[in-house]
């Protein structure tokens, strides 16, 4: 699945032209690589979001075109 479409059906981010934004800025990366929207999401992978003066990392746990959003958390779990 592409990086952009996973963080928004996972609601990482809200709104998937928000994740592309995130993506083309450098501030996602993908196992410590910068990624691009396009990039594939496989499970395993840790995906690590620069916000501001802060970072969010999260494991991908599992992989779906789409989720309800009551559900949408226990595609990822966070990492410290």
């Amino acid at each position: 699945m592409r990086l952009d479409k996973y963080l928004k059906v996972s609601r990482i981010i809200k709104r998937r032209t928000v994740a592309n934004e995130a993506c083309d800025a450098g501030r996602v990366t993908i196992n410590g690589k910068v990624a691009k929207a396009g990039s594939e999401v496989k499970v395993g992978d840790i995906i690590e979001i620069k916000f501001g003066s802060g970072s969010t990392k999260v494991e991908v746990l599992d992989i779906s075109e789409t989720q309800k959003k009551e559900a949408a958390a226990a595609m990822y779990r966070s990492v410290q």
